[in-house]
């Protein structure tokens, strides 16, 4: 079953690219923490940004499932990047990793953010994500 939200786009404002203004949403919230890089052992496989990046959303993605929740659920996601240059110069590659682990889930509310440091040393990447399962019945 898929959420059933209602993308916030005031009257007259330019509609965003691959994300949403706001979102709203009923039913059970999941609250997925800062996600990095790195693979179920806590070990970094790669330190490209994008490889991170999909690591990172595949991650997101496992940690919902283990609520019975997928992409389709997600109604928000805050992105903490080290670079935001290589982010925008990487965009392309950025938005194909987003829909090859995700897939075409862009009504999303969004923020990403340039931050001088992450928790762990060779993460580029974090991302926190709240997702809304309808409740059944």
């Amino acid at each position: 079953m898929t959420t059933e939200k209602q993308v916030l786009q005031p009257a007259g404002w330019a509609a965003p690219r691959g994300y949403a203004n706001g979102v709203a949403a009923s039913g059970r919230q999941i609250f997925v923490a800062g996600q990095i890089g790195w693979n179920a052992h806590c070990e970094f496989e790669s330190d490209d940004f994008v490889a991170q990046l999909r690591q990172t959303l595949a991650n997101i993605k496992a940690v919902l499932a283990e609520a019975g929740a997928g992409p389709e659920h997600i109604v928000r996601m805050t992105w903490y990047l080290l670079d935001k240059r290589e982010y925008v110069a990487r965009g392309r590659e950025v938005g194909a990793a987003y829909r090859e682990i995700l897939g075409r889930e862009f009504g999303i509310a969004m923020t990403a953010v340039q931050v001088a440091g992450l928790i762990e040393d060779r993460a580029k990447v974090e991302i926190e994500v709240t997702a809304v399962v309808p409740v059944q019945g």
